[in-house]
């Protein structure tokens, strides 16, 4: 642990990074079993998916903090090494509300056994990382599965997270509404077609839409004894609503009641930078992250209409160096619009904009693009490590 705090501490000092990663990383060489000790006596929720992890970590860590300090990995380190790190800063505080990568998920969880595990989407991300969303859908059925103390919060609305969350001894179904459906029209189980029917969906196989006892409708969540809370979320979008519908759900099963929770969700106002709008010179800047397909859904809804858009793409390894995901987002949206394209693969994103008949210009370097928009707001979309860029990039003022 001191030797874990001594690196951290050097690569912030030496400005290398924010040190939760490389001191989690020497932690776990030097005592392989460092996160099962950390994680004895806490109560711990891992929160999960493929969108959403930030948001929701965030929001069940502001609800459980009416009853304890709460150990969180707010900064988005989701790697076992950024998990260790989080618990290692606050070694006393009794609750912890971590998010993970799909993928660790199943090492992470037989280390901690969490009390609760909160399963948001599943959805194609990153393919040259994290391969086939079906293989990560099996992986997270049969860790569930051996979770029997667990209780498992899922989104009965998602076709490949219900199918890993039946698995679970003790499931809590919500109901979020989805718009990406992209990766469930074959079932997960057999290979037949799953029909869908309003909300309702099904295969012959017996794999359907769970009864939820939770239930989002627009702004207001229904709880299982019938009750509505107002969400009122200054964050924008129903992805944020359907985010924070889940962490009610759990938030509830660890004590806090749900119109408390619904109180401490209405003082976030921004994930990391994320939805803030940031003043350059003439300029104000709402800065927003999208990094796969079903993220750029909800990311094109809530974009103004009558803004500019600049659109910023890396292809680092933290992004996935495999851009076809591209080709998957509807950008016909942004017809008829101000679109600047920018970042490391501009040239990509700009063939993709030239198919769907976008007219657009580009800007290699995003900062740049943004003086030379007209005075007025901008609206910036960019995906994980150009977002990170930018915004150590555009300090407020």
């Amino acid at each position: 642990m001191a030797a874990g705090r001594l690196t951290a501490w050097l690569s912030r000092s030496s400005g290398l990074g924010r040190g939760g990663m490389i001191g989690g990383r020497v932690t776990l060489a030097l005592d392989p079993r460092a996160l099962r000790r950390l994680g004895r006596e806490r109560t711990v929720v891992l929160v999960t998916g493929t969108n959403g992890k930030t948001t929701t970590s965030l929001m069940l860590t502001r609800a459980l903090e009416a009853l304890a300090e709460v150990a969180a990995n707010s900064d988005g380190s989701n790697m076992p090494d950024g998990v260790l790190a989080a618990l290692a800063a606050r070694p006393d505080a009794p609750y912890a509300v971590l998010e993970v990568d799909e993928a660790h998920v199943p090492w992470v969880a037989g280390q901690l056994q969490p009390a609760v595990v909160v399963l948001l989407n599943l959805s194609r991300d990153q393919l040259d990382r994290v391969g086939e969303v079906r293989a990560t859908e099996r992986d997270l059925r049969a860790a569930l599965a051996g979770l029997p103390g667990t209780v498992v919060v899922a989104n009965c609305d998602d076709v490949l997270v219900t199918s890993a969350a039946k698995a679970a001894a003790r499931p809590v179904w919500v109901s979020t509404g989805r718009r990406w459906t992209g990766d469930s029209t074959a079932c997960p189980r057999c290979d037949g077609l799953v029909g869908f029917q309003g909300k309702d969906w099904s295969c012959g196989c017996g794999l359907a839409r769970p009864e939820p006892g939770w239930t989002l409708e627009g702004d207001l969540v229904r709880t299982p004894g019938g009750r509505q809370v107002d969400l009122d979320l200054r964050l924008p979008g129903d992805a944020n609503r359907a985010n924070a519908a889940l962490a009610l759900a759990a938030a509830h099963r660890l004590g806090v009641p749900p119109h408390t929770a619904a109180a401490r969700l209405r003082t976030i106002s921004d994930i990391g930078g994320r939805y803030r709008t940031i003043r350059r010179s003439r300029h104000f800047v709402r800065l927003m992250l999208a990094k796969n397909p079903a993220g750029w859904v909800e990311t094109l809804r809530v974009l103004d209409e009558d803004t500019p858009v600049i659109v910023a793409v890396n292809a680092q390894e933290a992004d996935g160096r495999d851009l076809s995901w591209l080709w998957d987002v509807h950008f016909e949206r942004l017809r008829g619009r101000q679109v600047v394209v920018t970042g490391e693969r501009a040239a990509d994103l700009a063939v993709r904009l030239c198919y769907a008949e976008v007219a657009h210009w580009t800007e290699p370097d995003p900062v740049a693009a943004i003086d030379g928009l007209p005075p007025g707001g901008v609206e910036l979309v960019a995906n994980y490590t150009a977002f990170r860029d930018l915004v150590g990039r555009l300090p407020d003022g």
